[in-house]
């Protein structure tokens, strides 16, 4: 098969398209025939050398890539024969390998993909839906509440705007630029801002004509957030990252 392999930690050369022998499912995996593959942030941390959480950095070559979809095409030992030839999605976690033509996942990874959603969205899915599920699970948000979501275009953000606007809540979607701002609102949110523009809290206080922000998500961090500024008394702050570089100021 043929697999992108990492032979440095940034650099020109750090990828190369190469052929390696194809992989082989051991006992409670699947082979999967990957059709897309996601880039997670993860990764492109691991492909500059620069460690993140629990993740080392790996020997080196290596196949970057923890999340697939595609559809299964061999089965390992004591894997129920029903799985083959079905479509799925798999976060492959620690091991890689999914910048490839096949790759490897355990049955337990599994998530059969609906007749109704591509390979590409799957992926979007397995890695950043997850995480979006997760802090739904936290924050709770209910029709009375007005949300204020901050990189509102973005694999989080998109996922969190339609959440609010499904919960039947006001959702105000903050993005860096126009484009991203009018796509927060083709999303569902009732009031999109460009927060790169001066004053857009002020815009954004005097669009909800009064009401307060009661529930913030906020992934940019940095002083550029207006999380902070904008919830109300009593309301509530979700952290989960900071895509600026650094925490929310």
């Amino acid at each position: 098969m043929r697999a992108i392999r990492q032979h440095a930690f940034g650099g020109p050369d750090e990828l190369r398209l190469e052929d390696v022998p194809d992989p082989r499912p051991g006992s409670g995996q699947v082979r999967i025939r990957v059709e897309s593959a996601g880039v997670h942030v993860i990764d492109t941390a691991i492909r500059r050398g620069q460690q993140t959480g629990v993740f080392a950095l790996p020997e080196l070559p290596m196949t970057p890539g923890r999340e697939v979809a595609g559809m299964i095409d061999e089965l390992g030992d004591g894997v129920d024969p029903g799985w083959l030839g079905r479509r799925v999605v798999a976060h492959l976690g620690m091991a890689s390998g999914g910048y490839a033509e096949l790759a490897v996942a355990a049955v337990d990874a599994l998530h059969e993909i609906p007749g109704s959603l591509d390979a590409h969205g799957a992926v979007a899915m397995i890695g950043t839906g997850r995480t979006m599920m997760a802090i739904l699970e936290v924050a709770e948000p209910t029709a009375a509440d007005v949300v204020l979501i901050t990189a509102a275009a973005g694999g989080i953000g998109s996922l969190l705007v339609q959440a609010a606007r499904n919960a039947g809540a006001t959702a105000v979607g903050v993005a860096g630029g126009a484009k991203k701002a009018a796509l927060a609102g083709e999303l569902g949110a009732t009031v999109a801002f460009d927060y790169t523009q001066p004053g857009w809290t002020g815009a954004v206080r005097d669009a909800l004509d009064g009401r307060e922000i009661t529930l913030a998500f906020d992934g940019v961090g940095g002083d550029i957030g207006g999380a902070f500024e904008l919830l109300g008394i009593g309301g509530r702050l979700i952290l989960y990252g900071w895509s600026s570089g650094t925490p929310l100021t």
